[in-house]
């Protein structure tokens, strides 16, 4: 094996410790939760959006981009996967997209920008059926 990838697999050793990353693609939505230094505390805040890119492969530079729109105005976070500012990632939603990176909806906004749900998918992860699982 290479030297590189036994470095980058100690360090995400490392940094994941007991931490679950979940399986997430571009269009699915992300609820983020990362440690802010407030003063001399620190406290977890929470970014929810739709992720619109994966960057950097598996290794220790992989990284996702997640967008949300507030107040009227579209916020874009970029988060390194193995950080240890990251709390826990939880998936919401999956969407069901058809391109690897979601760069469009920048120029969309309200109902415009919304991502149809995959039900097959969700399903299939809860274990339950639906109708059209059924057929």
């Amino acid at each position: 094996m290479n030297i590189i990838k036994k470095i980058e697999e100690k360090n995400i050793a490392k940094v994941k410790g007991d931490k679950v990353i979940p399986n997430f693609k571009a269009g699915d939505t992300l609820r983020v939760h990362v440690k802010i230094k407030d003063g001399d505390k620190f406290r977890i805040q929470i970014f929810e959006g739709v992720v619109i890119a994966r960057d950097g492969g598996e290794g220790n530079t992989a990284a996702f981009t997640v967008r949300r729109e507030s107040y009227g105005v579209g916020v874009e976070r970029k988060f390194p996967l193995y950080s240890p500012a990251i709390e826990k990632i939880e998936k919401v939603r999956i969407g069901r997209v058809r391109r690897a990176k979601l760069f469009f909806l920048r120029k969309l906004s309200g109902k415009k920008a919304r991502i149809v749900e995959d039900l097959s998918a969700t399903s299939a992860e809860k274990g339950t059926k639906t109708e059209k699982s059924e057929k």
